[in-house]
Parts: structure tokens; C-alpha cells; sequence
């Protein structure tokens, strides 16, 4: 599914089952040694994702341990995002001469909980989710705005190692023309805007997709060379 929402270059890889020769490498079972089997479980099968999309890439399988925010600690020379939900795990990775940042999400396709929205969104963003809700009822869009402002974090943090919060930045979703279970959106960042190789970075694109049980946002942003 991934791979229809991911640009050429960016290996990407998904499990929907933990298989039984996904292994932890060394150093990635001291960060879960108190966790429940379950995490246990999504920890390893991601990580195995992982190293299967470094392959594509060309590279050998390598460790994916922690950095200071929980954030995955990729090779030299790679970039990348992990993402896992109940009955799904994801990874994708590029070459950093490639993309300065990715960015991956997963979550169930169902309404956020109670209180949530009110939580998570601007007032804009509330508004313009009636309205899409108004013209697809099928699409759950206060889910699909979860998961573009998580992997918006999940791309911003790699790059600026600064915090952002979800009234940080102005999602817009927009609808599938062709597709109506994908479509694209855009972040308008409203803090100070970085400058990534000499370029200064307002705003991110990003792409959704949903099937009857899982809803999937990425963002890839190109090197600027490219």
C-alpha cells in the first residue's frame, strides 16, 4: 500500500503480521526490556522493516536505535520514518543526498476519541474538516488530520531538532480527484521557519491514503540539490 504515496527513491517496506525471523540487533533490546510483548512485538517487526528497506537501498542491515526524542537513529547517509499501529508496521528510507527528510504515519480508520479534535486542531483546521466530512462521509478526516500533523513531527524533528506542536502548523487537506481513498496535503508552518541548506522551509506537502482499516500519511521532502 506505502508505496503508492512515496516518491521514486524512497524504499519503503510493511508488515502487516510480525514475522517469526524479524530479530532485534544489538542495542535494540536494551531500549524495551520493560516493555509488554505486544510493544515488544511492533518494536522488532519495525525494525525489520527497516533493515529490508536499507537493502533496497543498497546498504547492509544495520542497527536502528533511539535519539534524544524517541526519534530513529538511521545510518550516515540515510534519512528516514517508522511507523506501527494494530496490525500494521511500516518503514521507509532514502538516500540523504536524495531527501533532506521523510516523514510516516499510520493509524485504525476510526473517528479520533472524544475531545481529541478540540485537542489536536486549529479552527480553521475544525472548519475545513466539517466540510470535507460534509461532501465524503466515508473518510474518517479528523483521523487522516492526526495523522499528517505526526508525521509532519516525524519530518520536522530530524531536521531542526526543535519541538512542534500541533497548533504549530496549518494542515489543509485535500481530497482525491481521481482516488477518492487518497489524496494530498499541505502543512503552513507558523513558527519561525528553518533554513535547510541555504533554503528557507515555510511549509511541507505530504500525501494520505485510507482502505476500510487503515489510514496512511507521508511526507518526503527532496534535497534541494535535486
Amino acid at each position: 500500500m506505502i508505496e503508492k504515496i512515496l516518491p521514486d527513491g524512497v524504499a519503503s517496506v510493511e508488515a502487516f503480521c510480525d514475522p517469526p525471523d524479524a530479530v532485534l540487533y544489538p542495542g535494540e533490546a536494551e531500549l524495551i526490556t520493560r516493555a509488554v510483548d505486544k510493544r515488544r512485538r511492533e518494536f522488532r517487526t519495525v525494525r525489520h522493516c527497516a533493515r529490508q528497506a536499507l537493502r533496497q537501498l543498497g546498504l547492509p542491515p544495520a542497527p536502528v536505535l533511539r535519539g534524544e526524542r524517541g526519534e530513529p537513529r538511521w545510518p550516515a547517509g540515510v534519512v528516514g520514518s517508522m511507523t506501527h499501529c494494530a496490525g500494521y508496521r511500516a518503514a521507509a528510507v532514502a538516500h540523504s543526498c536524495d531527501f533532506s527528510a521523510l516523514g510516516l504515519d499510520a493509524e485504525p480508520h476510526h473517528p479520533l476519541p472524544a475531545g481529541v479534535l478540540k485537542i489536536i486542531a486549529l479552527k480553521q483546521e475544525q472548519d475545513s474538516l466539517a466540510e470535507l466530512a460534509a461532501a465524503d462521509s466515508a473518510t474518517c478526516w479528523d483521523r487522516v488530520l492526526f495523522c499528517a500533523k505526526e508525521t509532519l513531527y516525524k519530518a520536522w524533528f530530524p531536521l531542526t531538532r526543535r519541538w512542534l506542536g500541533f497548533e504549530d502548523a496549518a494542515v489543509t487537506i485535500h481530497p482525491g480527484t481521481i482516488d477518492s481513498a487518497q489524496g494530498t496535503f499541505s502543512a503552513r508552518l507558523l513558527v519561525a521557519a528553518p533554513t535547510i541548506t541555504g533554503d528557507t522551509l515555510t511549509h511541507f506537502d505530504g500525501r494520505w491514503l485510507r482502505s476500510d482499516e487503515l489510514l496512511i500519511t507521508t511526507i518526503a521532502l527532496r534535497h534541494p540539490a535535486r
